[in-house]
């Protein structure tokens, strides 16, 4: 008798301990043990038993039954019964319902007891990988500390205590080694349940963990009196930080470098002596870019905002330093803002505005048979096209300086004589390209755009309908961390996203693709989750646009 309650005490003490070591419940050890003996009954029973098995966590006494389902016509005779037998154990048994039938304890032979120590095994492994998964899951984002474990193919595995993590090799810094036991400071990545336990993916060289650095390092960003709006990093040399102050009285540019650079400077050291520009965060994105290309300055930007691309202008001197030693500065400026930047010097931005100024010149010239005097006036007052000449008012161009009523009367005349002109030759060239009749009076299409989606194989209303919006505006995106622009086929003409979607509903409308019906609810639905955004933001519904 003494030997069996050492045995039951063993055993209980044996599942703390495992439930310890692992930092599990103790109650999914028992479980474990449970479905162990369950399985080792089994072999002792036949595998067609259904066993059952229990044990007492207070006691550690183990009890074994088998369980025989109530069924209306028995199959298997040592896991079913039919209802009848059922009921006269038990007169209020159902089909469904489980009988049970005590076993008597079982000596466990040596591969049994094997495959009871491989089942629990397998078990605490699995709830040890789910209490890992649980743990880490809700941390994706936050600064952990760990020592280096071991050094796989470049991959550092750091222990985290309860986990194992990995920095892969392109998420540490350049020129950074590690040793076994060095400690490690990372930013939680990613964190990924898989078949071999969860995945727990670290990075150094991600341009939040700067931010999170600066979070422990400046108690003004941790309280959110100034905001961290953009990072952009060239891990290991330099990076760039956007910052903005919710407080009027507070630098933040000032508070994030700190007295004497202090606090800065405790955010290089831990990144290996990577240089950060600390940059003030503007609503206005031309504004943000001057900004972000300090130190150099700049005397002119001109901005496009829907192909996020931004061109500068800087004095000649100021050229090498504005772009950067291999393109570094001016490529963290584009990373930081989300604009293409283009940099030019004044002198080659004077040549460019010359040349423009001159091929537009030479087109009404050409265009108008006026002199390069008149050609030259008229692209001076911002006439870039003949078409804008034809058709704005007259009274507009009178009020150019030299230009009387007669001669505004005559130029327009001309300018439309040249597009009729222009007009047949495009109308010969669309048929020669098989374009079809029903596309020409297509709203919001001219010949020149016509004849355009024609040499692109867009040779019908049909062929309109099929298309998106990019292909007829173009689109941006970013590979290998390069932004990258593709062209549109209508984007010389300067068309807008929204005028491109116009246009390819209502040839759908045309084609027959839609119904006015199914336009209406469309426009209905998008109007509704407009304005249950601005609900969400706050914004009242008469202020929506």
């Amino acid at each position: 008798m003494n030997a069996i309650s050492a045995n039951k005490l063993e055993l209980l003490q044996i599942a703390d301990a495992v439930a310890r070591e692992k930092s599990i419940e103790k109650s999914l050890v028992i479980e474990a043990m449970e479905d162990a003996l369950a399985r080792a009954a089994r072999s002792r029973y036949g595998h067609e038993t259904n066993v059952k098995a229990e044990i007492d966590p207070k006691t550690g006494e183990t009890r074994l039954w088998r369980l025989l389902e109530v069924v209306e016509l028995v199959e298997n005779d040592s896991a079913e019964l039919t209802l009848d037998e059922a009921r006269h154990r038990n007169p209020e048994a159902e089909i469904g319902d489980f009988m049970s039938d005590p076993l008597p304890p079982i000596d466990f032979g040596r591969v049994a007891a094997m495959a009871a120590k491989q089942v629990i095994t397998q078990k605490v492994r699995e709830a040890e990988r789910d209490r890992q998964y649980e743990d880490f899951k809700d941390r994706v984002g936050e600064i952990i500390n760990g020592i280096v474990k071991r050094v796989e193919y470049g991959h550092v595995i750091a222990d985290l205590g309860k986990a194992e993590a990995i920095i892969r090799r392109d998420q540490q810094l350049p020129r950074e080694n590690y040793r076994n036991g060095d400690r490690v400071r990372a930013y939680i990545m990613e964190v990924r349940r898989e078949t071999r336990g969860p995945q727990i993916f670290l990075s150094r060289a991600h341009p939040t963990f700067m931010a999170k650095l600066f979070e422990q390092e400046v108690p003004e960003v941790y309280d959110g009196v100034i905001e961290i709006k953009a990072v952009a990093r060239d891990p290991g040399s330099r990076a760039k930080i956007g910052v903005h102050s919710n407080d009027g009285g507070i630098d933040p540019v000032g508070a994030c470098v700190g007295m004497r650079g202090s606090r800065v400077q405790a955010v290089v050291n831990e990144l290996g002596g990577e240089k950060i520009d600390i940059v003030p965060w503007s609503p206005d994105d031309a504004t943000f870019v001057v900004n972000a290309l300090a130190p150099a300055e700049v005397s002119k930007v001109v901005l496009d905002e829907e192909l996020e691309r931004i061109e500068v202008v800087v004095p000649d001197e100021q050229l090498s330093l504005a772009i950067g030693r291999r393109g570094q500065n001016v490529r963290l400026a584009s990373q930081l803002s989300g604009y293409e930047i283009d940099i030019m010097t004044e002198e080659a931005e004077s040549a460019k505005r010359q040349e423009e100024f001159k091929v537009r010149t030479e087109r009404f010239m050409e265009g108008l048979d006026v002199d390069d005097m008149m050609a030259g006036l008229l692209v001076s007052e911002g006439f870039s096209r003949i078409e804008e000449i034809a058709f704005v008012g007259a009274d507009e161009l009178m009020d150019i300086d030299g230009l009387d009523e007669e001669t505004a009367e005559e130029l327009q005349a001309r300018a439309r004589d040249f597009i009729e002109e222009e007009n047949k030759k495009l109308d010969e060239k669309r048929k020669e390209l098989g374009v079809a009749d029903d596309i020409i009076g297509h709203e919001g299409l001219d010949l020149k755009m016509i004849v355009t989606l024609g040499e692109n194989d867009v040779k019908s209303i049909e062929d309109l309908a099929g298309c998106a919006t990019d292909d007829l505006v173009g689109w941006t995106e970013r590979v290998d961390g390069e932004r990258k622009h593709y062209d549109g086929m209508l984007e010389s003409y300067g068309l807008s996203a929204e005028d491109a979607e116009d246009l390819i509903i209502r040839a759908r409308l045309k084609a027959g693709w839609i119904t006015q019906e199914d336009l209406d609810a469309m426009r209905a639905e998008a109007e509704s989750e407009e304005a249950a955004e601005d609900a969400e933001e706050g914004v009242p519904a008469d202020a929506a646009v």
